[in-house]
């Protein structure tokens, strides 16, 4: 009688712990990743933004890349090691170090949605260059809104006007990270995926160390506030190992589409708490221009659903 009782409960019992799980991920790449965008203003408004960005990286790296050889994993080939350390100049190095610094001049929010162009700076990359796919009417429309969206957020008057040298080094970033996310693709790298973000975090977040000390940043060594250091700590912990780690699994249980459309939620959470939180203003060209390229990107990401 035991075992049959087992019998019946155990699915019911592994449904709910997955369910609870699952909604657990999605909270945090959807909300947990959308509020780092007003963590990185916090850290750099204390720190150095190259210096933060190294420092964030390299500490979760070095973190998630030892509990993982701590669990048996083996450490990356030569070959491996190689076209790591290419990923971590590609997604790491001209990402955020430029995403860092923008958030200096540019609102949290404003940032978060040029970030948002990633899935479209992917797909001009995939038809244009890497000819992985075909250019169809669907594909060139959400193309065009999702550019129209940062040219009305770029441009120039008007009540609220954003640097333009920030706004480009953003989208710079997105097209490295963007080149980096399909060439990884077809690269020979290690077959555990944390592994492998650990040692790509570890290596851009030390070259980024390295530029730091190079642009003069660490002499002297920055004074952390004890605001930047809770930023930091929660850029660490939240943003890089928790959501990162929910990432993951998400990817190994979820379709891809389903786990990539924290692309088009991020940015609502980061304009939302860049606004109520930092006061961070909010006009209609940039609601206009946010909309655009929300509605570009789930065009793109729901063109395979």
């Amino acid at each position: 009688m035991s075992a049959s009782v087992v019998t019946k409960t155990e699915p019911s019992s592994l449904s709910r712990s997955f369910k609870i799980r699952l909604l657990l991920a999605f909270f945090a790449i959807y909300i947990l990743w959308g509020t780092t965008f007003l963590g990185i203003r916090v850290a750099v408004e204390g720190l150095p933004p190259v210096f933060a960005a190294g420092a964030r990286f390299f500490i979760a790296g070095v973190v998630l890349f030892g509990f993982m050889l701590a669990r048996g994993q083996s450490s990356p080939t030569r070959r491996q090691w190689r076209n790591v350390f290419l990923l971590s100049l590609l997604m790491f190095v001209a990402e955020y170090g430029p995403l860092f610094w923008a958030e200096k001049y540019v609102p949290s929010g404003v940032v978060s949605v040029l970030a948002a162009t990633i899935p479209i700076i992917t797909l001009v990359l995939e038809i244009f260059i890497l000819r992985q796919q075909k250019w169809r009417a669907r594909l060139a429309a959400a193309t065009v809104l999702g550019f129209s969206g940062v040219g009305i957020l770029l441009l120039p008057g008007g009540p609220q006007h954003f640097p333009m040298l920030p706004c480009i080094a953003i989208l710079c970033g997105c097209t490295t990270w963007s080149l980096g996310s399909v060439l990884s693709r077809s690269m020979d790298l290690p077959k555990s995926r944390p592994l492998t973000a650990g040692a790509t975090m570890m290596l851009g977040g030390g070259i980024l160390l390295l530029i730091s000390a190079g642009l003069g940043e660490m002499h002297p060594l920055p004074h952390v506030s004890l605001r930047a250091a809770a930023a930091m700590a929660y850029l660490i912990v939240f943003g890089s190992l928790l959501a990162f780690t929910a990432f993951v699994w998400l990817l190994a249980h979820m379709p891809a589409t389903r786990v990539a459309s924290h692309a088009y939620v991020n940015p609502i959470v980061a304009v939302a708490l860049g606004y109520f939180a930092a006061g961070e203003p909010v006009s209609l060209r940039t609601i206009a221009g946010t909309a655009l390229v929300l509605v570009s990107v789930f065009m793109i990401l729901g063109r395979s659903s």
